[in-house]
């Protein structure tokens, strides 16, 4: 039996590709969209993708799993449970609680275990060269190392109305059929830190059924009312584009067989895209940024979370403009494409020259922690806090305003004007965003607490929780 586990840092997100080395037949499982990862494994493990399967209809990132089927040939295997409301619209292999299938001398078992969504399924695996006993469980959003799906995501990022509490209560049921496990089976899930389909995932990529049984919050429980408070609970904030997975994942749209890096742009032509209303989204660190930058760019930094931040920032239909170095541009469009971001214009690898054609350029302005105690001191400054209500709860300034940085864009209108406006968040990178955001937008006074509230912390200030 050959496996391998494929973790994208960005989403937090991990794939498999499990093979059976007599057949030379292979699954991947719950794949990416730059799928050239998946197919350069199985060649030189001489190996055939012969299924494609997922666990359900994803919410964080768009699933490469229509492009492996296009460039491998695969039988994609897809759940049918859940509700005529939750089947995906596109040809496939329907999969129902109890099926089973092959993959060579591998026996896969599927489980339904709605909770995140309906048609949420987990599949056993058995080695039956090795034995007639299951070795691991891929569970999807199902099960994490720490923590369990959240329920929430279809009412909150989907907007379907009264499906959070059904989704809690189907989970308490679920569990128990995770419960049910031998604990020596191992767990992979589908989601690591970082992600935001639970509030509490672990840093460590597998566990097994008894641990988790032993350590994750969720499993504590024998009254499902208490279960479904916990869980509802200090969930995070849902990215804006998680409603546009949900549609895309579902249905046919074009697929990214083939990744090119775009053109390199001109000043005119970056000039003249800007007029006609296309964002210029700058990837340099936020120190570079906040000394000279495009006016009206708004920064989202070349890091871990940069997907996660374009998707809450850009919509699905204006074509975008990068500014980021030629070498980092092959990862900087992997990232995007991973949910849906195709619409890329172009790149400039830098401000250069658009400084040296004298075209005018914008700064921010930073106040450090002692100069906002004496600002607030005074009445002088109101504070915006951009972090995720979780953190906000945690501790914040006194009188801080809480503005998630993702839903500043509606609050716009009403933000104070009659004083300066100091945008913070934990150590600068959200705040950074938040800042251009609202100078693209026109927002006057506005101030970057310089190094977040870690910064504010680490100088001696206080701090208040949310009661």
């Amino acid at each position: 039996m050959f496996f391998q586990h494929v973790y994208e840092k960005g989403l937090a997100q991990a794939s498999y590709i499990i093979g059976c080395q007599a057949s030379k037949t292979a699954i991947v499982i719950d794949p990416k969209r730059d799928i050239d990862t998946y197919i350069d494994i199985a060649a030189r493990e001489h190996l055939n993708i012969t299924y494609v399967a997922e666990t359900h209809i994803h919410a964080d990132f768009l699933s490469g799993a229509q492009e492996l089927v296009d460039a491998s040939g695969a039988e994609l295997l897809l759940s049918d449970e859940g509700g005529p409301e939750w089947q995906y619209q596109f040809p496939h292999t329907g999969l129902h609680a109890g099926d089973v299938f092959m993959v060579g001398n591998i026996k896969f078992e599927v489980l339904h275990t709605p909770g995140h969504t309906p048609e949420h399924i987990s599949f056993l695996v058995t080695n039956t060269p090795a034995g007639d006993y299951p070795i691991m469980v891929f569970t999807g959003d199902f099960v994490f190392v720490g923590d369990i799906g959240r329920p929430d995501l279809l009412e909150k990022a989907a907007g379907i109305t009264g499906t959070q509490e059904v989704g809690a209560r189907d989970m308490f049921a679920s569990l128990h059929q995770f419960n049910a496990l031998p604990d020596y089976v191992q767990v992979w899930p589908g989601h690591g830190a970082g992600s935001a389909c639970g509030k509490a995932l672990g840093a460590v990529p597998s566990s097994t059924v008894g641990y988790e049984k032993q350590t994750n919050w969720a499993m504590q429980y024998d009254d499902q009312d208490a279960f479904v408070d916990a869980l509802l609970a200090g969930q995070p904030e849902p990215p804006k584009y998680f409603a546009m997975m949900k549609q895309l994942n579902k249905t046919t749209r074009p697929l990214a067989t083939t990744l090119t890096t775009p053109k390199q742009l001109t000043v005119d032509e970056v000039d003249r895209a800007m007029s006609n209303g296309m964002p210029v989204i700058d990837t340099r660190d936020k120190t570079v940024f906040g000394q000279h930058h495009i006016p009206g760019s708004v920064n989202i930094q070349d890091i871990r979370s940069f997907s996660t931040w374009a998707g809450w920032i850009l919509d699905y239909e204006t074509p975008f403009v990068i500014v980021a170095a030629p070498h980092r541009m092959p990862e900087i469009v992997k990232a995007l494409i991973r949910i849906g971001l195709d619409h890329i214009y172009g790149y400039i690898p830098d401000i250069e020259d658009w400084i040296k054609t004298e075209k005018p350029v914008a700064s921010v302005t930073e106040i450090s922690p002692h100069d906002l105690n004496d600002a607030l001191g005074r009445g002088r400054a109101q504070v915006i806090d951009v972090r995720g209500s979780a953190e906000y709860q945690q501790g914040h300034i006194a009188n801080a305003l809480h503005i998630h940085v993702g839903e500043l864009m509606d609050y716009i209108h009403r933000l104070p004007s009659d004083k300066p406006l100091v945008v913070q968040c934990e150590t600068g990178d959200r705040s950074a965003i938040a800042y251009s955001l609202l100078a693209k937008h026109g927002v006057q006074n506005l101030l970057n607490l310089s190094g977040g509230i870690q910064a504010w912390l680490n100088k001696g200030y206080d701090v208040q929780n949310a009661a």
